[in-house]
């Protein structure tokens, strides 16, 4: 096993917190369902629709936790190998910069160092989904009106990383981004 992954199983090694959902709860059966789905090599199309008669934020909160917990423990076997001075800019390759912007500290998107802009990136984000006015975890408590458009801001984020990611250090093949270009995804192309 390599050092960056003897880290990451390192007992005493501080990572953040998984979100988990309460045994018993819907949210928690929702996340067991996608996890089943995702796990028995079912069609990934079928896999991510909404399952009838459940609510649509709900499926949506589940994901967004999920995706969030596990490009948490990506980024975190990968952090130490890109320092400020190894990863200068947040980028996309060489044509893209992303600045960060949280409104708060930052009110105007200023450029910063990859690893500065994942750290504050994931402490907005731990703090989207563990208050309790945006992703409510008690039944009954509605989802604010502004919901699915921080989702939409939370997914943004984690996808730029988990793409600049995949392609910084080729572990997907061109092809199969193909579709992300043609905005169209083929019948065929469903993997």
């Amino acid at each position: 096993m390599s050092i960056a992954l003897k880290q990451v199983f390192n007992k005493d090694k501080t990572f953040r917190p998984k979100r988990k959902f309460e045994p018993g709860t819907q949210r928690f059966e929702l996340h067991k369902r996608a996890q089943a789905s995702l796990n028995s090599g079912v069609d990934l199309k079928a896999a991510v629709q909404l399952p009838s008669g459940e609510d649509q934020n709900d499926w949506v909160a589940v994901h967004v936790v999920d995706f969030f917990n596990r490009i948490n423990l990506i980024y975190g076997t990968i952090c130490e190998f890109c320092t400020e001075r190894t990863c200068p800019v947040m980028s996309g390759g060489p044509k893209y910069e992303y600045r960060w912007q949280d409104d708060l500290k930052y009110k105007k998107p200023t450029a910063l160092p990859a690893p500065q802009y994942m750290n504050f990136l994931m402490d907005w984000i731990e703090v989207q989904i563990n208050n309790e006015d945006i992703f409510p975890t008690s039944v009954g408590v509605p989802f604010p009106k502004n919901f699915l458009q921080i989702c939409k801001k939370i997914l943004c984020r984690l996808f730029r990383h988990f793409y600049y990611f995949v392609t910084e250090l080729n572990l997907i093949d061109r092809k199969e981004l193909e579709p992300l270009v043609s905005n169209k995804i083929k019948p065929n192309m469903v993997r």
